[in-house]
């Protein structure tokens, strides 16, 4: 799930591993492509999250909907991917972006995959190599989705576990925003009546590399009580930061939780769905 800077600095070369760039600013759409321009591990994709790592938004699935499954397949294997492929993903915000493509392919069936721990940042700051360069294409790769759907919660399935007490929701935005005191990006604040709130920055360390697994799951278990993994569905503002709990939860060995993918942005899409604050 998680890999070094040196272990992917040594198999930067190899034709089976394929590094996908996911950096991305959910305020500034363009600056993912920019910043690839700029500069970018040496070999590595861009994966634009609006598209690539993105469906369609239809105005009532969120901002950041689930893409297909097999054009998502498609864009892997356009870039050589295979299911034999060794898959880096980063980025450069503590792996909010990388976990999203770390978690699509796992969603089609994939296993080979990883976010590099640290990132972009970590990457610069021990002098590994960079480039300007776009990759050459690869010969194409070849995926079959198989999409996984104990993976993924809808809004139905949110109303129904939570009103039954079935499903815990663990909301991964940051405090202020699951209280409803600020929303910078959707246009209602607060939160799902009875999630909790586990910011996906608190799985980090402060150069952004993912904590030890012993601590992660102390608190996990701490905040979850009695609720199993299983039980636990995941959310964010668009189903992208809730990948960092999902990928945290799974570093820890609390294997089998799920995403609720339209998160935040979908369910006030419907002002008759509930609304809690504070």
């Amino acid at each position: 799930m998680l890999i070094d800077s040196t272990t992917l600095r040594q198999n930067l070369s190899r034709d089976d591993w394929v590094v996908f760039d996911c950096r991305h600013d959910l305020a500034d759409h363009q600056r993912g492509a920019r910043v690839y321009r700029e500069g970018h591990l040496a070999g590595a994709y861009h994966a634009p999250v609006e598209t690539a790592l993105s469906g369609v938004k239809t105005g009532a699935n969120g901002r950041h909907p689930l893409p297909d499954a097999a054009a998502f397949a498609a864009f892997l294997t356009a870039h050589g991917v295979t299911e034999q492929t060794q898959i880096v993903a980063y980025d450069d915000v503590g792996g909010q972006y990388a976990a999203r493509l770390w978690w699509l392919a796992h969603w089609i069936g994939l296993t080979r995959v990883a976010v590099l721990d640290g990132g972009w940042p970590k990457w610069i700051a021990e002098g590994n190599p960079i480039s300007v360069e776009r990759p050459a294409p690869r010969p194409a790769g070849r995926v079959v989705a198989r999409p996984d759907a104990t993976m993924v919660r809808s809004t139905a399935d949110v109303l129904a576990g939570t009103a039954n007490a079935s499903a815990c929701v663990v909301d991964a935005r940051a405090p202020e925003r699951f209280r409803g005191e600020v929303e910078p990006i959707d246009q209602v604040a607060g939160h799902i009546p009875s999630a909790l709130n586990r910011f996906f920055k608190a799985n980090l360390k402060a150069d952004l590399t993912m904590r030890a697994p012993a601590e992660l799951r102390r608190e996990f278990e701490a905040m979850l009580g009695a609720w199993r993994p299983d039980q636990v569905v995941h959310q964010c503002g668009s189903g992208v930061t809730a990948c960092v709990n999902l990928l945290a939860m799974e570093h820890a060995g609390l294997r089998g939780s799920a995403l609720y993918v339209g998160s935040w942005s979908e369910w006030i899409a419907d002002s008759a769905r509930p609304v809690a604050r504070g």
